[in-house]
């Protein structure tokens, strides 16, 4: 790994654990940082975690990590920003999904040379893809099915 790509990972940890995980919960395994309080934050809290999930999927573009990995960092990070607008559930949302320490975690994983997606890599990204066609073509299939069940087709 280039020395620059190496310096960059580490100033992206420490970013990514004080955003999703620097603080303990005393006497609990939980963990949090900073994003879920940013959170509470009308505006500002909602920009915070996007621009970094943007920091670390340039980098992700810099290093030439597999472009499917590229795809799933943006699924982590698309799934972190919408149930992020929704107000309080957002928050606590982030307690648990931590996209940036994931993204990372992706990014590591990946920042050697030659190192190949894993076939989880694949199953996450094909299932999300699975999921959105979902919602995309069962609402059309229950409007043929009652349009016509109704004699309106």
């Amino acid at each position: 790994m280039h020395e620059s790509h190496a310096r960059t990972l580490a100033a992206l940890r420490k970013w990514s654990v004080l955003l999703d995980s620097a603080f303990r919960i005393p006497g609990t395994t939980l963990t949090f940082g900073l994003d879920p309080i940013l959170g509470l934050i009308p505006g500002l809290g909602d920009l915070t975690s996007p621009f970094f999930a943007v920091l670390l999927l340039l980098h992700a573009v810099r290093m030439r990590i597999p472009r499917i990995v590229q795809v799933r960092m943006l699924i982590n990070s698309a799934i972190d920003l919408l149930v992020g607008i929704i107000p309080v559930a957002g928050d606590l949302f982030d307690f648990g999904w931590k996209a940036n320490v994931r993204n990372l975690a992706l990014l590591e994983r990946h920042a050697h040379p030659g190192s190949e997606p894993t076939t989880g890599d694949w199953i996450f990204v094909l299932s999300i893809v699975g999921v959105l066609a979902a919602v995309a073509i069962v609402p059309l299939l229950v409007t043929a099915w009652l349009l016509s069940r109704f004699k309106l087709f």
